[in-house]
């Protein structure tokens, strides 16, 4: 009887053990995960949306991040072509200041596009930190330092001799 059991209706699945599967039969308690869902789309950080109205061209919709990467850009290039004998310290600082600005831009603003890419606490810590230390080590740098910080001497010092 393939159609029906034994009192002549129709045959309905086994109802699951406590905690098991359907159709897998067997009196033990079967403990499987319930099938993994298939993720289609990916949350957008906290302020990732458009940073301008979406009839505006592409740059003028990402202008946060283009303005990070411009600064950047412009403190690399200043780097690389070594036009005066501070250049590297001045570039290295405008590429801190580019990730401190990204910092501001994260926490003032609602939408920043696509400089958002974490949560904006993570962010902010994430590019203050960063652009900091970045502006810290350019200030630090040696020769002639414009910056001193006497108890990083002693300690460098005391791990080198």
């Amino acid at each position: 009887m393939s159609s029906s059991d034994a009192s002549g209706g129709p045959e309905t699945p086994e109802e699951p053990a406590e905690g098991g599967v359907a159709g897998l039969g067997g009196g033990t308690a079967s403990r499987r995960h319930p099938r993994a869902t298939l993720t289609t789309t990916t949350a957008r950080p906290e302020g990732g949306g458009r940073a301008a109205p979406g009839d505006a061209s592409a740059p003028a919709r990402q202008w946060p991040l283009l303005t990070v990467l411009g600064l950047a850009a412009l403190g690399l290039l200043i780097v690389g072509t070594d036009l005066f004998p501070q250049s590297f310290r001045v570039g290295t600082l405008l590429v801190g200041a580019a990730l401190l600005t990204g910092a501001v831009l994260r926490r003032t603003l609602p939408s920043v596009g696509m400089l958002a890419v974490r949560s904006r606490f993570t962010d902010m810590i994430t590019y203050g930190v960063m652009g900091g230390l970045i502006v810290l080590l350019a200030l630090m740098v040696q020769p002639a330092p414009w910056l001193r910080i006497p108890f990083l001497e002693d300690i460098l010092h005391l791990t080198l001799t």
